[in-house]
């Protein structure tokens, strides 16, 4: 039987990890700031991310390359947490590591969305409401068919509705007149 090909081979980047990780261990002791990772890790997490970006969940976000760009960041940042000790699968952890940075990508980009809309309703002259009304809904749309729209909770929605931001800001000036 031979070994399955993967785009990744899991022993080579443990032993990669395992030498960086000296080497990080080494210049801590020193007093010295940390190497950078060399080539091959660098390579991994770029596969890694972009592999785990073509997944049918990630594929099809307009803002997909950010995704990939916020998991190989948090890769470089946090790779000196990956404890050889604990685990053999540096695969796994940094898999982790980017599926978790993707789902935060998305998240704020959510969220930028609905503070968008917001904005363009506020300033809204009426064509905009029907339009998106129209187009996106049956009859009349309420908060919650927007929140529902943009997968955000009330929770969500109370942090960023900039009305409520914009009042609290006079609420403040004028307390302190």
């Amino acid at each position: 039987m031979s070994k399955e090909n993967h785009y990744i081979d899991n022993d080579k980047f443990f032993t990669e990890m395992c030498k960086w990780k000296d080497q990080v261990i080494e210049a801590e002791e020193q007093g010295e700031s940390r190497p950078p990772v060399t080539e091959y890790i660098g390579e991994c997490f770029l596969k890694i991310s972009e592999k785990l970006s073509h997944r049918p969940n990630f594929v099809n976000y307009p803002y997909r390359e950010e995704m990939v760009s916020d998991g190989i960041e948090n890769c470089l940042m946090y790779a000196h947490n990956f404890n050889p000790e604990k685990s053999k699968n540096p695969f796994s952890y940094f898999t982790q590591m980017i599926y978790y940075a993707f789902l935060r990508r998305i998240e704020r980009e959510k969220k930028q969305s609905y503070v968008k809309f917001k904005l363009m309703e506020e300033n809204d002259d009426g064509t905009f409401s029907k339009w998106f009304k129209e187009n996106f809904f049956d009859k009349s749309f309420s908060q919650k068919d927007v929140a529902d729209f943009f997968s955000l909770s009330e929770t969500d929605i109370e942090n960023f509705d900039t009305t409520k931001k914009k009042k609290k800001k006079k609420d403040a000036n004028s307390n302190n007149k």
